[in-house]
Formats: structure tokens, sequence, C-alpha cells
């Protein structure tokens, strides 16, 4: 254990690298979500343990089993916000959510547990559709667009072009991304002989269409001890499993010098990311007076190392006007860009507390607080994560009544503080793969995340049945695309993610 904790603390300064950082956060960011009892309240369960789903969050809850166990939890989830959007017409998705056995071993002054847990930490399901205005100047002209955004990029040189043998223009480096080549190509050339140049147009609105699918499963591999019912240690090694798929539509509509609406250009894109991960986590819990049933938990989880691929499809349609016969050009894709592409991406380390204590055998109450550090500044890329990501913290509460030895009710609250700085932006004029392989140009900061659970449980015999709900809710404010210079503002569209979950564990005590 000592060398592998000392092998991960090495590999910390690689950092997260490559990808861009509001496309990391995507997959850095978990759900609650395992076991109807750890949900149903509010994951506040590290210090109390005797449950599977802390396996992943404080590994020596394992170690307070006393007889081996085996639990599968179903799910269904309902998402309220996202309107109309094309192929998005279901909005509830039913899961596996949970699956897993601990083996508990008496030993002479405790125990040694074995544990396998299957979960899914992440759910990528989410509808989003925004519409919005482009802002105006005191002469009442629109005076942005993402046309304007890849246009001023070059002209002020940030982005380096180059038109060759083909016909195409393409950027040099990587600070220019699939959307700047669409639109340098779709759009704003003109050329002549040799020579070219860029025009471009505002914008008089935006609309954005955004159907993301997919999840996160791990698979956790544990083993804990119990030391005279006193002292628990734990340690777990998890391996994560990513599948992401999003599809996104965006559309503006263009206007020319006179504010005359001259048609749209849409951007259509769907990317998708496989890979793996890995990290570890170690626990401690422990009763500090033997003669009462309060305890205190310790953990902390190494970073994640993701080996990711990503790949996209990328088309752009031009159904503006055509200047010379005033005819709208077709709606077939003008301009088509893909890419497949490795990477590598680390995430930050977390250090958790809790507390837990049971009053008779009726009453256990459970609390917890974990802090993620998701800042960052190992290279370009991760200097901008600094800026645009800080610290979140997750606070856990809950409790369980027992009226009788058959029956337990649940209720928890659980709040996760917002991962975006209130100003942070997506920045694309960066020198970095991850800005070269970005194919859309909106990002959204999220705010924190409150959650309600509750639950009940019944137990008969060695064969337990528990149920949970949870209502999860969150805000944010949507931007189409970056703030690049003075003359194009970032303007927001207040968004909403509202989802409710329903779970159901069986559960066998072998």
């Amino acid at each position: 254990m000592k060398k592998l904790f000392i092998a991960l603390m090495l590999m910390l300064p690689l950092g997260m690298s490559a990808q861009e950082t509001y496309q990391n956060a995507e997959l850095m960011a978990e759900d609650l979500n395992g076991t109807a009892r750890y949900v149903g309240m509010g994951g506040a369960m590290d210090a109390l343990g005797a449950d599977i789903s802390v396996m992943n969050t404080n590994p020596a809850g394992i170690g307070l089993f006393r007889r081996s166990a085996a639990n599968v939890t179903f799910g269904g989830s309902h998402i309220v916000n996202g309107g109309n959007v094309s192929g998005a017409d279901n909005k509830t998705f039913m899961n596996l959510d949970q699956a897993g056995f601990v083996v508990a071993l008496p030993q002479r002054t405790g125990f040694l547990n074995f544990g396998v847990n299957y979960h899914k930490s992440r759910n990528f399901n989410q509808i989003v559709s925004a519409v919005g205005a482009m802002p105006r100047n005191d002469k009442g002209d629109y005076i942005t667009s993402q046309n304007a955004v890849s246009f001023d990029k070059q002209d002020n040189g940030n982005v380096d072009t180059e038109l060759r043998k083909d016909g195409y223009i393409y950027t040099k480096g990587d600070a220019g991304s699939q959307v700047d080549y669409l639109y340098y190509n779709t759009l704003m050339p003109t050329i002549d002989g040799k020579d070219y140049w860029f025009d471009y147009n505002t914008a008089e609105d935006f609309m954005l269409d955004r159907n993301r699918k997919g999840y996160i499963g791990e698979y956790d591999f544990n083993l804990s001890g119990n030391l005279n019912d006193r002292f628990y240690l734990g340690m777990t090694i998890g391996v994560k499993d990513v599948h992401y798929r999003n599809a996104t539509l965006y559309t503006e509509g263009l206007v020319d010098a006179n504010n005359v609406y001259v048609g749209d250009v849409t951007l259509d894109d769907v990317r998708r990311i496989s890979g793996t991960g890995v990290n570890a986590t170690f626990g401690l819990i422990f009763r500090p007076v033997e003669a009462s049933p309060f305890r205190i938990g310790l953990s902390l989880k190494t970073p994640t190392f993701y080996d990711l691929t990503t790949e996209n499809s990328t088309y752009m349609y031009n159904q503006t006007i055509d200047p010379a016969t005033k005819d709208y050009y077709g709606v077939s894709p003008q301009e088509y860009c893909s890419e497949v592409y490795d990477y590598e991406i680390t995430t930050p380390w977390q250090f958790g507390i809790s507390l837990g204590t049971t009053v008779g055998t009726q009453l256990a109450i459970g609390a917890s607080y974990d802090f993620t550090d998701y800042s960052s500044k190992d290279n370009v890329m991760n200097r901008n994560t600094e800026r645009t990501l800080k610290g979140v913290h997750t606070l856990k509460a809950g409790l369980e009544y027992r009226p009788s030895p058959e029956l337990a009710v649940r209720f928890g609250y659980n709040y996760v503080s917002a991962m975006y700085e209130e100003n942070g932006f997506r920045d694309l004029s960066l020198e970095s793969p991850g800005v070269d392989n970005s194919s859309t140009t909106d990002y959204t900061n999220w705010k924190g995340t409150s959650r309600i659970t509750a639950g009940l449980g019944y137990t008969v015999g060695d064969f337990t049945i528990d149920l949970a709900y949870q209502y999860s809710t969150s805000k944010g404010n949507f931007f189409p695309f970056e703030n690049y210079d003075d003359k194009n503002p970032t303007f927001a569209t207040p968004l909403k993610d509202d989802r409710h979950q329903i779970l159901c564990t069986l559960g066998l005590k072998l």
C-alpha cells in the first residue's frame, strides 16, 4: 500500500493535459448515486459505514460489515428542463446504478473484509435548449457573433492562417479551433488569385439545442479491516469506464451592416469520448471513546488518471443569401471536419472528514465534508483552468430512524458548491491542443447543486429492500461563445438543471 501511495503522489505533477477546460470539467464532476440507503441519507454515511456505497468515499466503512452481503440497485431519472430538443424526446432514463458484494472474514481481533462494487459515478444525460438575442451598441447595431469572434482572432493575429493549394484556409498551430476553420471556409473567405481576405457578419439572435448522453461507470475493489471494533482501515482501487456522447446544433441569425437579416449559419456537432481512468481511496474510521458509538472518519482520494479518446463529426450549413444572385445558399453542409484525438487528464485530490453516531438501535445520524481543488497551473490550459474553476465543497447530512427493527425511514441533504468561477470563460485563443480540437464554443458556468433525498427500508429475515427518492437542482449562466475582446462581449442566458431520481436496492445478507 505504501509503494502504491508514493507512486500516485509522484504522478500528481502531470496535472490536466491537452483537452479543454470546460470539456474536462464534464468528466470530473460526480453525482450522488449508489444504494438506495446511501442516497436516501444524502450520502452522509462515510463515518457510519456498513453500506457498500461507502467503498468509494471512505473505504474504512466496509470494515464495519460483520456479515457478508450483496446488493443490486435499479433506478430511473427524469429531466425536468430542456425544452423540445430534436432527438431528445425521451427525458426519462432507466439505469443499473449499482451492483456489488462484501465478504466478511472474522479474525481474532476483528474482521478482514473484501468487497467489489460497480456504480455509476456520473450520469451525462442532459437536455439544453437556449435561445437569445445578441447585444447591440448605443446606435442599435448588432455587435457580435461567433462569426465575428473567429474573424477578430485572425484579424488581430491570434490565429495565423494560410491559403493552401486545395483552396482551403487552414489555421497554423493550436490557437485556432475547428469552429474557426469552418467559419473561415464557409462564410468568410473572399479569394482573388493568391490573395484572400476576410469579411464577416454580426448576428441578431442565436439558438442552441443540446442532447447529451452517457455515463461513467466505476468498478471498485476494496480491502478493509476492523481492529477491536474501534479502528477501521480501508483502501479501494477504482477503475472508471467513460462513455460520453454530445450532440449540439447551434444557429446564428446573421445581419448585414444595415441590421438586415441575411440568413442563418448552423453548426452541427457530434462528439464522443471514451476511455478509462484509475484512482485509489484511503480511509480511516475510529471511535475516540470506547463506550460511545460516536465515530470520526477521514478519507483521501488520489487523482483519477484518465486515458481517453475523443472523436467528432462537425458540419457547417450555410443558409445565407448569396449577394450576387440574392438567392439562399442550399441547406446542404458547405464544410465538414472531424478528428480522432488521444489525450490524458488528471483530476485533483479529494479530502474528506465525516462524523457519525447511533442512538440505541433506532436512530443513526451522519454528516460529511469533502473538499476538491479543481484549480491547477501546470501548463497553458491548466493556467486557464486555474482562473475558470475553483475549489469545491461538498456537504452531506442524513439520518435514519427505525420505528421497528424491520422498518427504516431516511432523510438527507447534499450540497455541492460551484465548480466554476462566476466570471470564468472558455478561452479558445490559447495555443493548446485542446483548443485546436474544439468543435463547439459555448459554455455554462453552473452554480451550486442542491439535492434533497428521502428513503424507506424494509427487512425480512436476511433479505432487504430499500427505496430512495432524490431531487436535484442547479442553476447556471449559458454563453454561446467566448469573450474574445471588447468588440465581442459575453452575454448570459439563464439555465436550470432539475431532475428527479428513484432508486430501488435489493439486498441479501449471507
